[in-house]
């Protein structure tokens, strides 16, 4: 674990996380890809380690019952993504987003029965999760219709 630096597109939106895991994941739910436009690629970030500078122009929505989701409000870029059932403990922060995101390791895709065959991420050595297994770990997933997610 590492510090590391990032920002939004337009640099509105500056931070520093701490502690940051070299284990990173993909979601393939369709809220996360209508709103990266493809996979959600990310790392968890305790939210505690996180400062912002530009927090002025983060704007958030509850996109579904159990989290949410923030973005620049000048440039569009996706910021975050935060489950709001447990107290916003971690953060999941797109890994575009840090100046240098070489180092991270992929471990896990989740909604992999979600994935289109349009794309494939290389290598095999993860752990793959469908909706159903998100259903039985996560539980809070089974209160949302079918098609809402994540």
């Amino acid at each position: 674990m590492r510090t590391r630096a990032g920002g939004c597109l337009c640099g509105a939106v500056r931070f520093v996380a701490r502690e940051v895991q070299v284990n990173a994941g993909i979601c393939h739910c369709e809220m996360c890809r209508r709103w990266t436009g493809s996979a959600f690629v990310a790392v968890t970030v305790p939210t505690a380690n996180i400062e912002w500078s530009g927090a002025g122009h983060i704007r958030r929505a509850q996109t579904s019952g159990w989290a949410e989701r923030a973005w620049c409000n000048e440039c569009g870029s996706n910021l975050f993504y935060r489950m709001t059932a447990d107290d916003q403990v971690n953060t999941e922060m797109p890994l575009g987003l840090f100046d240098d995101s070489n180092g991270f390791r992929l471990v896990n895709e989740i909604f992999i029965d979600h994935k289109p065959d349009s794309y494939a991420f290389e290598g095999s050595d993860r752990t793959l999760m469908t909706r159903q297994d998100c259903i039985e770990r996560f539980g809070a997933l089974n209160t949302e219709p079918e098609n809402r997610a994540g």
